[in-house]
This record gives C-alpha cells, sequence and structure tokens, in this order.
C-alpha cells in the first residue's frame, strides 16, 4: 500500500475518532462546570458553551499517531521525539484546564506553554538547518564553524540557536492561535489548513517525507472533525488549553519536516501579524500587551463591522489557503517576497478597517 494511501486511511480515522472523541469531552466538560459563559463584552457567543474541546483533538491526533507510529519512525524520527511531542501536549491540556476552571493570572499561564516546548527538546528535536532565505544553501544552526565553501554554494554555520529557537518558534505559534481564537472554527479550521499544506509540501518529490506528510494528515482530520462541531454556532469551543495546543502542533510539524518555518508562517500569516499589530498597538497605548484583552484584533473588528462570524472565518480560511500554497511553488526568497506582501496587506487592511470604523463612529453620534 503506498504511503499516500496510508495517510488517507489515517485522516478518516482521525476525523471519525475526532466526531466521537468531541461528543464525549462535550458531555465531560459540562459535567466539570467547564463552560464558557457570554458576558456581553469580549464573549458574546450567544449561549453558555463547553470547553476542553482540544482534549478531543489531542486525543484523536495522538492515538492515530501511536497507531501508525511504525510508518512514523521509519526515517529520521524516532519514538523519544514523539513521545516529547506529546508530553508537551499533556502540559498545555493541563494549563489549559487550570486556566479555564480558575482563570490563572498571565505569569502562571505562560509556565505550560514554555514547559511544552522544553518536552519537545528534551524529546531529542532540533533544528539543524534552515533554508538560506536570501541566496543558496542552508544555515547550519547546530555547527561551530563559521563559514564554508562547497560546491559553489555558500553555507553558513552558526553556534547552536536551535534550542532557543525552537521555543521561541513554538510560543509565538501558541499565543497566535490563543489570540486567534475568538471566533468559532477560526484556529480550529486554519490549523487543519495547516496540515493539508504541509501534507502536500512533504509529498512532492523535492521534499519528499512521507512521515511529516501521514502526521500533518492526521491533525488534519483531527481537527475537521472537531470542526463539525465547532463551526458558527459552537456547541463546544476549544477552551484554553486547545487553543495553545493547534499552535503547537502545528508548530512542532513545521520543525520536524526540516524547518518549513517559512510555510507555517506563510499559512499563519494574517494571525501572526494581528498578534505582532496587538503587542506594538498596546505598547504605544502604555499597556503590558500580555496581560490585558481586548476586542481590538482583527477578527473581532469584522465581526463588529457586521461582517458575520461564517464569513469572517473564511476570509482568512481564504488567506491561510492562497499564501499557503503559494509556498508550494516558491523558493527562499520567494517565500520572503509573499510575506512582504502579507504585511502590506495587513497593513492595506488595518487601515481600511480604521477608516471604516471611524465613519462608523461618526455615523452613530
Amino acid at each position: 500500500m503506498s504511503m499516500i494511501s496510508i495517510s488517507i486511511i489515517a485522516f478518516i480515522l482521525a476525523f471519525l475518532l475526532s466526531l466521537g472523541a468531541t461528543i464525549l469531552v462535550r458531555r465531560l466538560a459540562l459535567r466539570l462546570g467547564a463552560i464558557d459563559r457570554p458576558d456581553g463584552g469580549r464573549k458574546r457567543h450567544k449561549f453558555s458553551t463547553p470547553l476542553l474541546g482540544g482534549i478531543a483533538i489531542y486525543a484523536s491526533f495522538f492515538i492515530i499517531v501511536f497507531i501508525f507510529i511504525g510508518k512514523l519512525t521509519e526515517r529520521e524520527l524516532e519514538l523519544n521525539h514523539w513521545f516529547g511531542f506529546l508530553v508537551g501536549g499533556l502540559f498545555l491540556l493541563l494549563g489549559g484546564f487550570l486556566d479555564d476552571k480558575y482563570d490563572l493570572s498571565p505569569k502562571y499561564q505562560i509556565i505550560f506553554p514554555i514547559l511544552a516546548g522544553l518536552s519537545v527538546i528534551i524529546g531529542g528535536v532540533g533544528i539543524e538547518k534552515i533554508t538560506n532565505p536570501i541566496g543558496h544553501g542552508f544555515i547550519y544552526l547546530n555547527k561551530l564553524n563559521i563559514q564554508i565553501f562547497a560546491a559553489q554554494t555558500q553555507i553558513y554555520y552558526f553556534t547552536v540557536f536551535s534550542d532557543v529557537l525552537i521555543v521561541a518558534w513554538l510560543l509565538g505559534m501558541m499565543f497566535t492561535t490563543k489570540l486567534l481564537d475568538g471566533v468559532d472554527g477560526l484556529v480550529t479550521g486554519i490549523t487543519a489548513i495547516g496540515g493539508f499544506i504541509i501534507f502536500l509540501f512533504t509529498m512532492t518529490t523535492m521534499y519528499f517525507q512521507p512521515d511529516i506528510g501521514l502526521a500533518s494528515l492526521i491533525l488534519a482530520g483531527a481537527c475537521l472533525g472537531f470542526l463539525v462541531f465547532n463551526w458558527y454556532p459552537a456547541k463546544i469551543f476549544l477552551g484554553e488549553g486547545g487553543s495553545l495546543l493547534l499552535g503547537y502542533l502545528l508548530g512542532v510539524l513545521a520543525i520536524i519536516s526540516g524547518g518549513k518555518i517559512a510555510i507555517a508562517l506563510l499559512v499563519m500569516g494574517l494571525p501572526v501579524l494581528d498578534l505582532f499589530w496587538t503587542i506594538i498597538r498596546r505598547l504605544l497605548a502604555g499597556k503590558n500587551p500580555f496581560l490585558i484583552s481586548d476586542r481590538e484584533h482583527l477578527h473581532f473588528r469584522l465581526l463588529d463591522l457586521g461582517l458575520g462570524a461564517r464569513k469572517t472565518v473564511l476570509i482568512f480560511y481564504s488567506f491561510a489557503l492562497l499564501f499557503g500554497l503559494s509556498a508550494l511553488f516558491l523558493q527562499g526568497l520567494g517565500k520572503l517576497i509573499a510575506l512582504f506582501f502579507l504585511v502590506i496587506i495587513m497593513l492595506a487592511v488595518i487601515m481600511t478597517l480604521n477608516i471604516l470604523h471611524n465613519k462608523k463612529i461618526k455615523y452613530e453620534n
């Protein structure tokens, strides 16, 4: 049986398992009282909604992963890599449950994402090299040499930055999906798109990595099974741990696929830029960007302009698909150019929304 056939079977199993697991987790959340109640402010959903949905995705993903663990360890990845991956997700779910239940302060919330990143590193995952975005060859992160020339290709070596880069990258991905989780189905769908894009990329002849492709399609299946219940109007939410978990899962897959960080950045480009804009906006306002929450994120502003939940989500999906698929056809410099255009688009969107927002306020007054 071909690896593509095996991946499709794993995708279907993950989808079906996620459907069943979501039903069970929803009942569990209701029993435990892990429920998100609307407050008329930032939380404007119509009904009280169970949390803990991340547990369903986590269980579905890793159960199917370990069913197919033989295929996932045929190449460079080993069992300890997947075990570290698993443990990191557990830390996120634990921290998310505690936060959903007891509303932890930010100084305690950050502990669990950091532990998740360290679990991946302890499990043996590292970034050996990344593609040189401004030339040929690679930038190696685990060498001590300064510079060499080989086969007319200039290759740069730096001291060991791999662990620091992994933690920073995963924290960035986790907090991007955390802040993005404000509209039903938004984070879940974009993560599924990211899984599909990585699957397509790793199945190409040039970057053939069938093990990563298999894991990515499992992630997509687990997300889509949950999305059936998470689509507007949602019957269950990801919860704090779930919103962090999806950024973590996608971030780790981007790393173990050979440092394909640019692909994940293009898929998550709009949310990542929104995260940066949120940090800058709050700093300019003299506020700590990590200690407050508001409704100034891009998805909230689209909702406030009357676009509606479904249309808002579909806009984000479209950007994720468009720029994610572009990564399949672009090399290092081309991906940087695509990211540049994404920044320009984001700035244009921000300016347009500001103008429309000001006109709306003026009209209402």
